[in-house]
């Protein structure tokens, strides 16, 4: 079965963890067929870094964009993966993958997640668990298994297509997934140890602080179109992450900031629709958002571990 994957990294300033999601996609056991890694206008070391991958290997390619210099997460991320999709044909693959900078692969991920879209002829989009690095040590970032993981997306093309894509604005990675249900597709993110992904940085977080991150989280649930009482629901789940209690806070005085200043939302009457009988079955219903309990207390596997000691140690972020 074919397996022709693209791979876009939209990157900015990440000359801290670049080196090593580079050097975790050089060893998959199964390569992309092309790499876009599309600079943002960095002004650390992070273009050197893709340019010396470059060099290495014909399969990956460098975009280097002029723009704005402050981090734009959401749209700005957004609009860089699709510059990096402008140099390419999406009808020339079977599989595409937005992928950040900032990440650590096992060996078998791409061959790993495969073997389940080829298991599964209606899965879409789906990705492993993440682990973010918080204090040395990999933590369990919670995201439901029906929804593929914002830091590293691969989807089928021909759902990618069908979706129409990804929406410019802050929770583009939870419209996506809304939007596969809505079409027939399933949307994933499998517990297998081996599809186990190290996030080197927090999720949520931001360049100035992390509870500015969860007040864009908020923001972002506000334009999704988050029914109330599903928000009440995340704001309660996430007070028990870092940061504890200040973080839930955060996302609920986005979500209420962007309503009183009536900012727009996402217009399709219909996704609304749907949304909110998705999230009232979550509160209500028998189905719940399955992510397992022993997922939530869960340390990272040993195999990511060792990986981390033998990369975070050999990869030197300016050895370019």
């Amino acid at each position: 079965m074919s397996r022709t994957l693209l791979v876009i990294t939209p990157v900015k300033n990440e000359e801290e963890y670049l080196g090593v999601t580079i050097a975790s996609l050089e060893r998959q056991t199964v390569t992309p067929t092309r790499w876009i890694i599309v600079d943002d206008a960095s002004t650390d070391r992070t273009g050197a870094l893709a340019d010396a991958a470059a060099a290495r290997h014909d399969w990956i390619t460098v975009i280097h964009r002029q723009g704005p210099q402050e981090r734009r997460v959401g749209p700005g991320v957004i609009e860089a993966f699709y510059e990096g999709l402008a140099h390419d044909e999406l009808a020339n693959y079977d599989y595409v993958c937005k992928l950040d900078g900032d990440l650590l692969l096992q060996p078998g991920y791409f061959e790993g997640l495969f073997q389940k879209f080829e298991a599964d002829p209606r899965l879409g989009t789906a990705s492993g668990k993440a682990y973010a690095l918080v204090d040395g040590k990999f933590v369990l970032e919670r995201t439901g298994d029906e929804f593929s993981h914002g830091v590293t997306k691969l989807y089928r093309t021909k759902c990618f297509d069908e979706i129409g894509g990804f929406v410019r604005e802050v929770m583009w990675d939870g419209i996506d997934c809304h939007r596969c249900r809505m079409l027939g597709w399933k949307a994933r993110s499998f517990s297998d140890p081996e599809l186990a992904v190290g996030h080197l940085r927090l999720m949520g977080s931001s360049h100035k602080s992390v509870y500015h991150g969860r007040m864009r989280w908020g923001r972002g649930q506000w334009f999704m179109g988050t029914h109330p009482l599903y928000l009440a629901g995340i704001t309660g789940y996430r007070m028990l992450e870092r940061p504890r209690v200040l973080g839930g806070l955060c996302i609920l005085l986005g979500y209420v900031q962007a309503g009183l200043a009536r900012r727009p939302r996402y217009g399709d009457r219909a996704f609304r629709k749907h949304l909110h009988r998705w999230q009232f079955e979550q509160l209500f219903g028998r189905r719940g958002n399955r992510s397992s309990s022993r997922l939530l207390t869960s340390e990272a596997p040993a195999s990511l571990l060792s990986l981390a000691e033998e990369l975070v140690r050999t990869v030197e972020p300016a050895s370019v």
